[in-house]
């Protein structure tokens, strides 16, 4: 409950900084939630192309991406803000998977993929131009690239994504040359921005 300005609050009342936990001691990561309570509703969330990925705090990946864009290492005819947008992007279908809202984990696994966490190889080069451009303003090209990556890739740590990155990038160059997908063949969601 919200107190009144002029009503002083104890010390120990104040919001804390640190944690205070014993030594050595530290919180666990959130668990995921399903609704199961009685008097929950337990309709599953539309599934399909374009239909986003919902889960808990999905939003904090853009927070999350804005805060890394210093380490995107784009091309020069690329726009930041279409990278951004494309990673937080990535992220939200990941931590989705999951249960859990993001992490900077699947901002470093989206950046990844993307091949924006290093010098891009040149097939990478070729396509992630034309793949991004407009993402920052449009729900469809976003939701095309997300569409595109399967959900056992983004589930996949960040150390083991050697083994399937390739099968991701070609998945993501396939959005680029306009190849159809499922996505291609439905508008965008009512109420999408």
């Amino acid at each position: 409950m919200p107190t009144d300005p002029y009503v002083p609050t104890p010390l120990d009342e104040k919001p804390r900084q640190k944690q205070n936990f014993a030594a050595g001691v530290s919180m666990p990561p959130a668990r995921g939630w399903r609704a199961d309570r009685p008097g929950d509703d337990v309709a599953q969330m539309p599934r399909g192309p374009l239909t986003g990925s919902p889960g808990p705090s999905i939003g904090f990946a853009l927070t999350l991406a804005k805060r890394s864009r210093d380490r995107l290492r784009l091309e020069p005819s690329e726009h930041g803000d279409d990278a951004v947008s494309v990673v937080a992007e990535l992220a939200m279908k990941r931590a989705s998977t999951f249960g859990r809202a993001p992490t900077a984990t699947d901002i470093d696994v989206a950046a990844e993929l993307l091949g924006f966490s290093g010098p891009a190889p040149a097939d990478v080069k070729s396509w992630r131009p034309g793949v991004i451009r407009g993402a920052h303003h449009e729900y469809v090209v976003r939701r095309r690239i997300a569409d595109a990556v399967d959900d056992a890739v983004l589930r996949t740590a960040l150390g083991d994504l050697g083994e399937v990155i390739a099968d991701a990038r070609r998945a993501l160059a396939a959005v680029e040359a306009g190849a159809p997908t499922h996505a291609s063949t439905v508008d965008a969601p009512s109420g999408a921005i």
